[in-house]
């Protein structure tokens, strides 16, 4: 079982760290760039995330937030310091469509 998940663990890793080298133009979690997450790292990390810039908005109108939903219980998102309920309310923030919400997260 420890296997299992070390192995997981290990593999998580090493995606990540492909994603983040490849650059702004790979989709680097659920439609989101390395350039749309930076864009929206201040309105997604606690304590006091600001609105949501532009550049911010325009990164989750093209995310897959039923992808996202998957990282709500998650702990990629908090290690990243980033809030997964801050990242689920962009879309009402930005005026965007809502998400379906996370059913089964």
């Amino acid at each position: 079982m420890e296997f299992v998940v070390y192995a997981k663990l290990v593999l998580l890793l090493a995606i990540t760290s492909v994603v983040l080298s490849n650059g702004a133009k790979v989709a680097g979690l659920c439609n989101v760039t390395e350039e749309g997450m930076s864009a929206c790292r201040p309105s997604v990390t606690p304590p006091n995330p600001v609105t949501p810039s532009p550049e911010c908005c325009d990164a989750a109108s093209g995310a897959d937030f039923k992808c996202l939903c998957s990282y709500r219980n998650s702990f990629m998102l908090p290690s990243l310091g980033i809030d997964p309920d801050l990242v689920l309310a962009l879309p009402a923030k930005c005026g965007l469509s809502a998400p379906d919400t996370c059913e089964g997260s």
